[in-house]
């Protein structure tokens, strides 16, 4: 989500939404053309050298289950990349020993560290600087910067021909070359604060969120056209935080929201038996439970203050959720989305974004208002280590990571 900078505190934000949405319905209709179909950019995920397993209909993640790195990866640099929103600087963290073993400088205000959809680069998303920065992730070595606007967050098709720029403040997708970065088109958004996404299972659409709109927006996989505009802010939900609640509180950001949103979703990630979508909410305090076939709202799941980011566990039976405003992490049962587990952190804490460990045994989160990393055992919910970073920690990239390829993120692998 936004940075520390526009006066993020633990308060949670408020979603906002935008006055006459063009082709907007709500959550419980379904327009003619929403029903999801068979996509031709389709990759097969088997890698042959390495005998990855290609996913199943049960588990849309069989390819990034423990261990299993791809040659590309193999090469790569065990190393933790931190993106520091405040102190715009991008710290190395070796997760062998916990320390911090290099920094450098970045544009202003970088918000996450992205995987390419090939794997050799990892991008640096500096959306108020204007700049995408590639780390070489075999040496962990910065490049130069390539001149991008907005680049708040990054994702890519999956044919791999394309990044998406999900380019908050100009309400737009651009669609850029995966490699250089040039532009090819812009999408405009139905929307404010465009910002996260993932892929159905068949590949074929992508689920984006408008954190400032309350909405999500379904949109086709070569991103040409928004399908659907699913407004959240039409369901009610158990123990939400009021827009007036949450405007109320001190620090609380006004400038460029818009009345009427109730919703602020963040993270989406489609579950593992590919038949849902999970997106996090920050103002509802939980997770959207979206059906991927009709794209109605199915169920409401609450977690806690402050509901951010959706890791799957490697063997795809949990999803963590981080509630940054409540300082733990939800353990949902990836079958039935029951709640397993409840991990808080000691003292309280910010958990934002951040990724699991290849070998699934560890949960690396930014402590976003705290200036830490907090890294947690994913077989007790023990807190492992509290590891201090500079300021406004934000989307922290594991690397190297399973699977096959990156739709972008901190690490969306297939």
């Amino acid at each position: 989500m936004r940075p520390l900078a526009r006066g993020l505190t633990l308060a949670l934000l408020v979603a906002t939404a935008v006055t006459g949405c063009a082709g907007s319905d709500g959550g419980h209709s379904s327009p003619s053309g929403a029903t999801p179909s068979g996509s031709s950019t389709r990759r097969d995920a088997a890698d042959a050298s390495t005998g990855t397993p290609a996913p199943s209909p049960s588990n849309v993640y069989a390819s990034a289950g423990a261990g299993a790195l791809s040659p590309v990866a193999l090469k790569a640099r065990q190393m933790v990349y931190v993106p520091n929103t405040m102190s715009n600087t991008v710290q190395l963290i070796d997760p062998r020993t916990y320390r911090v073993v290099g920094r450098f400088s970045t544009a202003r205000e970088p918000q996450h560290v992205v995987p390419s959809w090939d794997l050799k680069t990892l991008w640096v998303n500096a959306d108020l600087g204007n700049t995408l920065t590639p780390i070489d992730p075999v040496t962990g070595k910065a490049g130069r910067p390539v001149p991008v606007e907005d680049p708040y967050n990054l994702y890519f098709t999956p044919d791999g021909r394309h990044a998406l720029v999900m380019a908050e403040r100009m309400h737009r997708i651009d669609v850029r070359d995966a490699h250089t970065m040039k532009l090819q088109r812009s999408l405009r958004v139905p929307c404010a604060g465009i910002n996260h996404a993932d892929y159905s299972a068949d590949l074929g659409f992508l689920v984006a969120s408008c954190e400032f709109s309350g909405k999500l927006l379904v949109i086709d996989s070569k991103v040409t056209r928004v399908r659907k505009v699913i407004d959240l802010n039409a369901v009610h939900t158990p123990g939400a935080t009021s827009p007036e609640e949450a405007m109320a509180m001190p620090g609380s950001p006004k400038n460029g929201l818009l009345p009427g949103a109730s919703s602020m979703p963040q993270d989406v990630r489609l579950a593992p038996d590919g038949r849902h979508f999970l997106v996090a909410d920050m103002l509802r305090n939980g997770v959207w439970v979206i059906d991927a076939h009709t794209l109605k709202v199915s169920r409401f799941l609450h977690t806690a203050l402050g509901a951010h980011g959706l890791y799957p566990s490697r063997d795809a039976k949990q999803v963590y959720v981080s509630n940054r405003d409540a300082g733990s992490i939800t353990v949902l049962d990836s079958a039935t989305l029951a709640t397993k587990a409840v991990w808080k952190i000691p003292g309280g804490g910010s958990p934002d974004m951040g990724g699991v460990t290849a070998d699934g045994s560890q949960l690396w989160l930014a402590g976003r208002y705290d200036g830490v990393v907090y890294v947690i055992d994913t077989t007790t919910g023990k807190l492992l280590h509290r590891i201090r970073v500079d300021s406004g920690p934000h989307g922290l990239c594991v690397w190297p990571q399973p699977g096959t390829m990156s739709l972008g993120h901190t690490g969306n692998m297939r």
